[in-house]
């Protein structure tokens, strides 16, 4: 077996284990309102999720994978160390994530991969070989990092403000309701917890299938970027396996840490974050889910009592999540480096 396809193997695998532990690390974004208004147990949760997840990236296009691909170009670098700069990327991306969860700190699995690749990009071949997407935005085009960021900012404040009106408008509209109402939200949980779980799947699976494929064409295994029905499965099962694994310390932070979350809270909270993450999947934008289900609970909290809202709690999520794009990386440059000795080894 020669160098190229062993390494090619090893990253496949890697991009498939980064799909696990985003799952595994996203878990909480979608099952912790879901428990902590006491709609469904753990189990009943996790697995409800894991259908509609598994459902999410073979159902819901490919624009987010197209998206993730393009944005780091590596056309024209020797393939070897191509796959060995992806490679780096990634595993600054899966040691952050790992870190974090710990931690119980809920990061963006999203923001580590671009930081990870990123990072290793640009100690190895150079800036040239991101796709900065600056000259095409003066052309009134949005493309390459820049939309990726832009879209990893503008989401939580799509989902604080989004989940503030909604709140308002369910709070109006249940003024006059009996406490037996909650029976009702907490059954109406199982459709927009599914739907969120399969917003997830059809954004976040999506990044994986990118760079799966980007490194299926780098490697020289397929003629052009098309993302493969096998890329689509593989990701789907690799993201749901992560799902039903559960990242449960994340759970008590999203579900209990920033606002106590009632049964209308959690209804809501669902809405706003599938509402949101779906109609990024549609323009090819990768989001965040983290952010937008920890934002979307800051807006409803926000709107109906401001003081009750562990803004403390939020400070700390926020400072992880400006820390994650360098932290993720600064592991893969050192990722890098130790893979730079082995294939230039000093003499």
């Amino acid at each position: 077996m020669d160098a190229l396809l062993l390494l090619a193997i090893i990253t496949v695998l890697i991009v498939l284990l980064f799909d696990y532990t985003n799952g595994f690390h996203d878990a909480a974004n979608i099952v912790a309102t879901v428990i902590a208004s006491r709609a469904m147990t753990p189990a009943q949760a996790v697995l409800l999720v894991g259908i509609f997840e598994f459902l999410g990236p073979l159902l819901g296009g490919t624009a987010v994978a197209n998206t993730i691909g393009s944005f780091v170009q590596l056309s024209g670098v020797p393939p070897l160390l191509s796959l060995a700069v992806i490679l780096c990327g990634l595993v600054g991306a899966i040691l952050w994530n790992f870190i974090t969860w710990w931690k119980g700190l809920p990061s963006s699995s999203s923001h580590a991969l671009v930081g990870g690749l990123a990072g290793a990009v640009l100690v190895s071949v150079g800036s040239e070989h991101v796709r900065w997407g600056f000259a095409e935005l003066l052309e009134g085009r949005i493309t390459g990092i820049f939309k990726v960021i832009a879209a990893l900012i503008l989401s939580p404040l799509a989902g604080f403000w989004a989940g503030y009106l909604i709140h308002r408008l369910m709070h109006a509209l249940l003024r006059a309701a009996r406490p037996a109402a909650n029976s009702g939200l907490k059954l109406a949980q199982y459709v927009t917890a599914a739907g969120l779980a399969f917003s997830h799947g059809a954004n976040d699976a999506q990044k994986s299938m990118g760079i799966l494929t980007l490194v299926l064409l780098l490697g020289g295994f397929i003629p052009e970027f098309k993302v493969p029905f096998w890329v689509m499965l593989a990701c789907a099962l690799a993201i749901t396996l992560g799902i039903l694994s559960g990242g449960w310390r994340i759970v008590r932070t999203l579900g209990f840490a920033i606002y106590r979350v009632r049964p209308i809270h959690a209804l809501d909270s669902q809405l706003t974050s599938g509402a949101v993450i779906f109609a990024a999947s549609l323009a090819g934008a990768p989001v965040s889910t983290t952010h937008v289900v920890a934002t979307s609970i800051m807006g409803i909290g926000a709107s109906e009592r401001p003081r009750a809202v562990r803004w403390s709690k939020a400070g700390d999520i926020v400072m992880t999540w400006i820390i994650t794009l360098p932290g993720a990386a600064a592991i893969a440059i050192m990722a890098y480096a130790l893979v730079n000795l082995f294939l230039n080894p000093v003499t």
